[in-house]
């Protein structure tokens, strides 16, 4: 439907594509459509020549009387118009109460008018002696008016066309039918062709080539946008239609029309010429499919109004032009520079958002040239151009004729370009620009990047073929026995062809072939049943192979086959509950964006591959294709190896908030809505690994989304779950899908009697050094019926390769391209992983809880455990056990268990064989028993031994350290109190040096041995280098008081066993004592104490502190780490249920983890004892009174610190640094994991403003053993 409002007709398309002229509009039977006014009517030619159209169009009869009459239809009240007589018709009223005129009438009219032309339609008559005689009397008319040159005559008859030729040379005279070539119009001596616009869609080459012989070209009835934008760029003389208002609008700038002439959505299939290749299903394998990727031709302008008027033509010199890799972003092969945001346009800076409007300046377009041939065995089928994903928008030439635009660029656009072919090469031109209307509508927080990030592709179909399909596998009620119901639609109508369908199970044998019936003319439909159905879940992805054929019912010819993996499952949501296969699942979803960090959005095969076998390995369950539908080869290795996908559609208008002005209640947005929504599903329809549809993200709420359910509610026979974040009603969202809900919302929530499950799709996000605290999040999903899981932000840090000119590439993010655009900086390096896949340490975490096998504690001193298995659909005999019991962090005892049997949500015990009376021997040692279930053979992308789940189960756990309890008093200190500059304390081979200047310790070495680095102290520390969480919540301004805060040195405290040193911290209005003494092993205890004294409400003005410990350095060859503590990664205070305590040892280099930008790193926790050693082994021991965190880096906290606001740095440019750093600290606040814009750590993993103690000793290494 048009607009139902008309201003005035501009084409105002020349900046966008290449137009020579502008058609001139002829108002079909008039301007019939203004209000008032009837077809064929006195006031509809008034009408169009008030509005200065090229011409009105009328139907003229001659009557008996020999009168000419405005008449379309040739029947009246049961009568011909040509048997009748102008009285007969007088009478007779037109829709408006006109009476029906005469051409006598109408033709003064044109007489009087500068500039409209009357298209005199002469309708086919009952004969040819009347035609002549209407040819004749509408002759004389025109001349003696006067207005020969003011009328131009156009027929269906070809007789009359002709008639009017030889009877009035000059004329100008055009043929209706559409049966005669323009060579043929040319031979006859026709000035031109007007053909409906089927025709010249089917014969695309007659416009050129009437242009070529001088003819012109009219196109009728013109009444759709987007067949009036394509017949101007097709480049047509005239345009008939109803409408010759319309405002024919830039097609990038319009948001009601984003597609010309592309072929409607549909399965993602491919066709097959046998059953044995349809069988192989590799795309490869199919004659009838032509890959274009590689290098085409292309130049760049920097603005939308920079073009090449004529690019797309077979003659255009392109031999100046460079060469793109096609799939390839613009800005990754050197043109533009790639730009990051979490959230509002790109044009930010230079451009104040007014959709659908979007600027022209720095609206970078991209021209592509590529020639190519189309095998001869496709000769006499449809050929079909495939491209997968262009951002922002295209338009298609082949041969210098325009075949149509597309946006949405995320979806593929597919396009008939069979009538617009040649023998031998054929041109493909495209243009593609940054940035158009559909832009509003993909404000993702991803890299903004341009061009070809997909696939392009020839494909070919017979002449009739499988349009579609739509495929419903359920479950009965027993979800044991299947049912698939399939239905067919074919391209067009066909008695000559009949479909089959067979389905094969997973060994390929046939389980039937089946004729289907036809339901009506174009459906064909019919079903399988089978017993004890082996049905798909993301645990066991059980599939089947359906292959459809259609066959010439004449010849039995199979024209082709189409192979489709179907599994049959179930998804339904019942008391608050979702359900798969009657299962209330938990989902431990991901959220991924399509990103590699050297192609961008272009994503390999292979690193989907290992995307979906990182998910495996972390027991990752789900995945949501945040936010747009993925490349369709995602969904099929989803399907292959089992992923539960949540299918987004390609929505988000964040950048114009969720108020007024949100596009979701915007009328004009609502036809991209609907098409969004409604192609993502026609595309994705069938792949069993979709269960839920999300109609979008972060783009507000309103009538567009009620709609976009309906749309979906409708098509989906499957009836699947729909959800939509930003939509609290549950009429529009089945589950209530929230974002970065903390725990005790997510409670509130849960308590309150839910109505639906609560299924985060967006949580946990994973910035930096963060997920603290995930472990607390599925605490609650596990005692929370209704609290199903979430969908972790993200999948992968998204950054990309920058090369620095040293050789090395860093992982860029916002702002590292240039400074003066607009830049989110690194909030889109939220990964479990970095972009080449290497697990963050935060990954250890999420593998751990969500692991589907756990372990309790039923008799575990004599060896007796409970194991609880969480799957859903599978035993664990695909597992096997491996114990170790450890002492003081040392294997003493092992065992396997090679085969398991516990069934799905059911407990075993097992006995593992051990019992007390064995662990006599290490009655004074810290006992653990690890616990580790791996894959007993390769698996679904798993090799074999792959770890998949962990406990640890304390047995006999100390309170105190592993050593037994010593005398608090150590050997005595022997003061030295002459020295101006040094306070001097020995005892044993300690030596002792404290600064008089500020009281810490400046030397300290054993065995003549100074173990601080040259011009460094041991200084208390309260500071950390943020992380990205400290940098979102503001808290490296927030704490400021604490990096370096101002410490009055009052003097030291001197006894036989004591060294005081006392502080004064104005600012923060506490006490800081340090004291020093002997232990009784030979080494240094310091015990460090903050006394704060402000009163009760000034204490709740001072911030909390990040860390509470002290720090100092070594030398670098110190570069050696054994501890007993958690590990082996990284670990914090709310991050660590999945780093097992143990006694571990690593070098101090792979202590730093390099985030994309550099933060703290390197922290273990629950650390018993801690060595830092050089290379024979000689260096130091640090003991604490109770478990203690620390860590040693090559760095300084210092270097990873970017100060008081962000800056763009990369650890990959850090380089090591001579020295050791170490922190020993009685705790470190958490990293946090809610959010990255303000949620701090749980409470219980704070530091506030308090009273601390902590005592520990750095003994000597060699002095100990």
């Amino acid at each position: 439907m048009l607009r139902n409002i008309f201003v005035s007709f501009i084409f105002s398309l020349l900046s966008f594509l290449p137009l020579s002229s502008q058609p001139g509009i002829i108002a079909h039977r008039g301007f019939w459509t203004r209000e008032g006014s009837a077809q064929n009517s006195r006031s509809a030619v008034r009408n169009a020549i008030q509005e200065h159209c090229y011409g009105a169009e009328i139907d003229v009869y001659l009557t008996t009387d020999g009168k000419v009459v405005l008449v379309h239809d040739p029947v009246l009240n049961g009568k011909r118009i040509d048997e009748s007589s102008y009285g007969e018709l007088s009478d007779h009223l037109l829709t408006n109460g006109e009476t029906i005129p005469l051409l006598d009438e109408i033709l003064p009219f044109i007489a009087a008018s500068d500039h409209t032309k009357l298209i005199i339609e002469i309708k086919p008559h009952r004969d040819q002696i009347t035609e002549k005689a209407a040819v004749v009397k509408v002759l004389d008319l025109v001349k003696e008016t006067g207005t020969e040159n003011k009328v131009e005559y156009i027929s269906f008859s070809s007789h009359i066309c002709e008639t009017i030729i030889n009877s009035a040379p000059g004329a100008r005279v055009a043929y209706l039918g559409g049966s005669l070539t323009p060579d043929q119009l040319k031979e006859r001596g026709y000035s031109g062709l007007d053909y409906n616009m089927r025709v010249l869609k089917e014969n695309p080459w007659w416009i050129p080539r009437a242009h070529e012989l001088g003819l012109t070209v009219n196109v009728w009835t013109v009444n759709r946008p987007e067949d009036f934008h394509y017949f101007v760029l097709s480049g047509v003389d005239y345009i008939t239609t109803d409408y010759p208002l319309y405002q024919c609008k830039k097609i990038w700038q319009d948001p009601e029309l984003n597609q010309i002439n592309r072929a409607p959505m549909r399965t993602s299939y491919q066709t097959y010429e046998t059953l044995p290749t349809a069988l192989a299903g590799c795309n490869d394998s199919s004659m009838y499919l032509k890959d274009l990727g590689g290098l085409w031709k292309f130049s760049w302008t920097p603005n939308a109004d920079q073009g090449y008027s004529n690019f797309q033509d077979p003659g255009y010199d392109d031999r100046s032009w460079a060469l793109m890799p096609v799939p390839g972003l613009w800005e990754l092969n050197g043109y533009g520079d790639p730009l990051y945001l979490n959230m509002g346009y790109a044009w930010a800076n230079q451009y104040r958002s007014n959709p659908p409007l979007v600027p022209e300046i720095n609206n970078h377009t991209g021209y592509y040239r590529h020639t190519f041939t189309v095998p001869q065995e496709w000769n006499e089928r449809r050929v079909f151009i495939h491209f997968g994903s262009v951002t922002s928008c295209m338009a298609l030439w082949i041969n210098g004729m325009f075949v149509g635009y597309s946006e949405d660029s995320k979806l593929e656009a597919q396009f008939d370009i069979t009538p617009y072919l040649r023998a031998g090469e054929n041109l493909l031109a495209l243009k593609v620009f940054r940035w158009c209307d559909g832009t509003y509508l993909e404000d993702q927080d991803f890299w903004r990047l341009s061009g070809i990030s997909r696939d392009v592709y020839l494909f070919s179909r017979e002449k009739i073929h499988i349009q579609d399909f739509i495929l419903d596998p359920v479950l009965d009620n027993s979800y044991k026995n299947g049912t698939l119901d399939i239905s067919v639609s074919l391209n067009k109508p066909s008695e000559h062809m009949h479909v089959r369908a067979e389905l094969f199970d997973q060994q390929g044998v046939s389980l039937g072939l089946k004729d289907l019936g036809v339901s009506d003319r174009n459906n064909w439909t019919g079903n399988f049943s089978i017993k004890n159905v082996k049905a798909w879940s993301a645990e066991l992805p059980h599939l089947y192979t359906l292959v459809l054929s259609l066959a010439d019912k004449s010849t039995g010819r199979v024209v082709e086959f189409i192979p489709w993996k179907v599994g049959f499952r179930s998804v339904e949501i019942k008391n608050a509950q979702l359900l798969v296969n009657g299962q209330p699942i938990l989902v431990k979803g991901v959220n991924r964006h399509e990103m590699d960090p050297a192609t961008g959005y272009h994503v390999s095969r292979e690193r989907m591959i290992q995307d979906i076998q990182l998910m495996k390995q972390y027991n990752i369950n789900a995945v949501r294709t945040s936010h747009y539908p993925n490349i369709p080869l995602w969904y099929e290795l989803c399907d292959r190896y089992g992923l539960y996908v949540v299918d987004e559609a390609n929505i988000e208008s964040h950048g114009m908030g969720y108020g007024e002005k949100t596009l979701a209640v915007r009328s004009d947005f609502t036809q991209a809505h609907l098409e969004r929504i409604d192609r993502m599903y026609q595309r994705d329809k069938n792949h069993t690994c979709v269960i839920i549809w999300s109609m979008g993200n972060e783009a507000g709420d309103g009538d567009n989304f009620t709609k976009g359910y309906e749309v979906l509610r409708r098509a989906d026979v499957q009836k699947r779950p729909i959800q939509y974040e930003r939509a609290t009603r549950p009429e529009i969202s089945d589950i209530f899908a929230p974002m970065y809900r903390n725990y005790e919302n997510c409670i509130r929530y849960l308590e309150n009697d839910p109505q639906r499950p609560l299924i985060q799709c967006e949580y946990a996000h994973a910035m930096g050094n963060s997920l603290g605290g995930f472990g607390r999040y599925w605490e609650i999903i596990r005692k929370y019926p209704s609290y199903q899981g979430g969908f972790i932000w993200d999948f992968v840090d998204q950054g990309l390769h920058l090369w620095r000119p040293e050789g090395h590439y860093v992982h860029a993010y916002g702002g590292d391209y240039n400074r003066y655009d607009v830049s989110d900086q690194n909030f889109n390096c939220n990964g479990l992983f970095g972009p080449d896949r290497d697990p963050n340490p935060h990954a250890a975490e999420v593998a751990y809880h969500y692991q589907d096998v756990w372990v309790r504690d039923i008799d575990v001193l004599n060896g007796r455990i409970g194991i609880f298995n969480e799957y859903f659909f599978r035993d664990l005999s695909h597992l096997s056990l491996e114990w170790e019991l450890i002492a003081n962090g040392v294997p003493v005892l092992r065992g396997h268990v090679p085969h398991l049997k516990t069934a799905p949500q059911q407990t075993s015990t097992l006995d593992l064989g051990y019992r007390s009376s064995d662990l006599e021997t290490y009655r004074e040692y810290e006992l653990f028993l690890n616990i580790y279930f791996s894959t007993r053979k390769a698996e679904n992308l798993l090799p074999a031994g792959t770890v998949l789940a962990k406990a640890q189960l304390p047995v006999n756990l100390l309170q105190t350290q592993d050593i037994p309890n010593v005398p608090e008093q150590g050997p005595v200190f022997k003061i030295n109190d002459n020295d101006r500059n040094w306070l001097i304390a020995d005892a044993g081979n300690m030596h002792v040096e404290f600064s008089r200047r500020n009281g810490f310790v400046s030397h300290l070495s054993f065995g003549g041995k100074n173990i601080l680095l040259d011009n460094t102290q041991l200084t208390p520390n309260f500071w950390r280098a943020p992380t990205d969480n400290d940098f979102g919540g503001s808290l490296q301004l927030k704490y400021r008081s604490w990096l370096a805060p101002e410490m009055e040195f009052k003097g030291f405290e001197i006894d036989a066993n004591t060294i005081r040193a006392t502080y004064k911290l104005p600012q923060l209005q506490a006490m800081l004592l340090l004291t020093y003494s002997t232990d009784p092993e030979g080494g240094l205890r310091i015990t460090q104490q903050l006394v704060t004294e402000a009163g009760e409400e000034e204490a709740r003005q001072m911030p909390p502190m990040f860390r509470f410990g002290m720090r100092f350095f070594m030398p670098k060859k110190y570069d050696r780490l054994t501890y007993y503590g958690r590990g082996p990664g990284e670990n914090y205070q709310d991050r660590k249920d999945g780093a097992f305590v143990g006694l571990y040892e690593q070098s101090v280099s792979c202590q730093f983890y390099p985030y994309v930008k550099p933060q703290e790193t390197g922290t273990k926790t629950d650390i018993r004892w801690w060595e830092l050693l050089d290379v024979s082994g000689k260096g130091i021991r640090v003991e604490a009174d109770s478990p203690f965190s620390a860590s040693a880096l090559h760095y300084t906290m210092e270097t990873l610190d970017d100060g008081l606001s962000k800056h763009n740095r990369h650890s990959r440019d850090l380089k090591e640094e001579d020295l050791t750093q170490c922190c020993i600290d009685l705790r470190q606040m958490g990293v946090g994991g809610i959010n990255s814009w303000g949620a701090l750590p749980m409470s219980q993993h704070m530091l506030p403003y308090g009273d601390y103690t902590f005592t520990f000793s750095i003994l000597d290494r060699k002095n100990r053993y």
